[in-house]
């Protein structure tokens, strides 16, 4: 199976179980980077991945796009989830920018997506004092 095949099977069907085959998908040595984590190591990027189930309800993984060159690839994608007691489900639309390790393990992972416009704004008190911050600026 090709990799990109593989990580987007991975990512749209992950399940708190299949944190445990994190090795499976990632190097031992795999850099991970997102708008709030910085890690090496694929035991580090699977506490990330279990502290996503801890956090918040019902997440999941909607792959668009994927694209791959070469030993690269690159996805855009959607990350569905409730709060914590929320119904309302809330969506974070993002890119990601990988690079296969030659096992076709992932050895380079970034994560693309505006936490300010996606995820603050949308919080109740800091999301307030967001908007107005990205008008100001806007004018």
């Amino acid at each position: 199976m090709e990799p990109i095949v593989r990580v987007k099977r991975y990512f749209e069907t992950l399940t708190p179980a299949g944190v445990a085959r994190i090795g499976d998908v990632y190097a031992d040595d795999a850099w991970f980077k997102d708008p709030f984590n910085e890690v090496r190591g694929a035991a580090a990027i699977g506490q990330i991945l279990a502290r996503m189930f801890a956090q918040v309800d019902a997440p999941r993984f909607v792959v668009h796009e994927a694209v791959a060159a070469g030993a690269q690839a690159f996805l855009t994608w959607d990350f569905i989830f409730r709060r914590r007691g929320r119904n309302e489900e809330m969506t974070i639309r993002g890119a990601t920018h990988l690079r296969f390790a030659p096992d076709g393990r992932i050895a380079y992972h970034r994560d693309y997506w505006d936490a300010a416009e996606q995820l603050y704004e949308k919080l109740p008190v800091v999301g307030a004092l967001a908007r107005l911050l990205k008008r100001r600026v806007a004018h």
